[in-house]
Formats: C-alpha cells, structure tokens, sequence
C-alpha cells in the first residue's frame, strides 16, 4: 500500500500570510525610518521601528520554521537534517527579534537610547547574515520533498529563483546594517541607525514576498499532486 503525505490546508496558508505579515513589517519599518530622518521625534519613532522591526523577525522566523517543519518530515524526507538544510541559523532570527524588542522599548523609556539603538541595528544585521539562506534552503528542501511526486510547476520555479536572489540581498544588507550600527555607535546616530533600518526593512519586505511566493507556489503543486 502507498502512502501519500499531505499537509493541512492551514499551515501552508498561515506561511503565506507570515510572509506578508513579513513584507508589511518591512515596509512599515522603512516609513518609521524615513519620518525618523526628517527630524519628526527622531529618537521615538526609530525605537519605534526597531520594536516593529524585532516584532517583524520573530514572525519571518517562525514563518519559515513551520515551513522547514512541513517540509522535512512528510514521507520520503525522513532522512533530512536540520543541518543539511540550514536550519540552524533561524535561531538569530528569534534572538534578534528578541532583543530588539527590549531594547527598543528601553530606548522608548529614554534609556541610553542611541546606544541600545544601534546595538539593536547591528544584532539585526547579524541576524539577517545568519540567516540569509534559510529561504534558499527551503526552496531546495521543497524540491527534494516533491521531485518523487510531480513536476515542479513554473510558479514553484520561478519562487525558487526569487529565493536564492534574495538571500544574496539579504546578506548584503546585514553587512550593511552591521557597518552602519557600528559607526553609529561613535558618530551621527540620528542619521546613521534610521538609514541602517531603511536598508534592512526592505531586505526583510523583499524576503518575505519571496517567502510568501515560496509557499504559495508550493500550494499550487499540493493541489496538483491531490488531484
């Protein structure tokens, strides 16, 4: 007797809306920037935003572990590692996430606010350097787990290739993040951390439409392999 695995219809759709929850965090993040660079309450509004940046990498993590989830363990992909795939470095996503949220509620309070700032910007952009495979990797790690079933369709393909694109970005964007927050932690904070928050809330708003595509692209090939 053959067994087919499918996934619940709930978790590949709750992926989809993390990954857009990902690209809103994104965008919102680069507005809090740009109003913070124009002088309006600069120190408020980028605590702000490295709060709902924090906020924004906890979800992308969990979003792109509970795909790692779906995808390594149905039938025939038993024999995957989390090493294999990469799937160590999403826990600097969760602690990033983390600890950019405190700080950035303590930098609200007025608590050595430049400092915990920057501090945040440079945790951030070592998160996203870490991480920047994760969605490349669970491109490939989709493929694996459906090459025995059916072709791949063009929707499914072209998310792949919009991965691998974007976790190059990605990478380039963390050393960013990371070379602004260290600088800003000597010189010009007020124009220094809102630029290093511009770049990484749209290295995270282009991955999370990537991931958002990676899974629903997925989707498409479980409808085909049900019918």
């Amino acid at each position: 007797m053959t067994t087919t695995y499918t996934a619940s219809g709930s978790a590949p759709v709750a992926a989809a809306y993390g990954g857009l929850g990902d690209a809103i965090g994104g965008v919102a993040t680069i507005i809090l920037a740009i109003v913070a660079l124009t002088g309006v309450y600069p120190q408020t509004i980028s605590s702000i935003a490295v709060i709902v940046f924090g906020a924004t990498l906890l979800i992308q993590g969990g979003t792109v572990l509970s795909e790692y989830e779906a995808a390594m363990f149905p039938v025939g992909t038993a024999s995957a590692s989390p090493q294999q795939f990469g799937v160590g470095g999403l826990s600097t996503l969760f602690l990033a996430g983390v600890a950019g949220i405190v700080l950035g509620i303590l930098a609200l309070l007025g608590i050595a606010a430049q400092t915990l700032m920057a501090i945040s910007v440079v945790a951030f952009g070592f998160a996203l350097l870490l991480s920047s495979n994760s969605l490349r990797h669970l491109s490939l790690l989709r493929g694996y787990s459906s090459q025995s079933a059916a072709p791949r369709t063009g929707a499914e393909l072209l998310s792949g290739e919009m991965a691998s694109r974007y976790a190059g970005t990605q990478m380039l964007a963390g050393l960013a993040a990371i070379v602004l927050g260290i600088v800003a932690l000597v010189v010009n904070q007020n124009i220094l951390v809102p630029a290093a928050l511009i770049v990484l809330g749209a290295a995270v708003a282009l991955t999370g439409s990537a991931l958002a595509g990676l899974v629903i692209g997925f989707m498409g090939w479980q409808r085909a392999v049900v019918r």
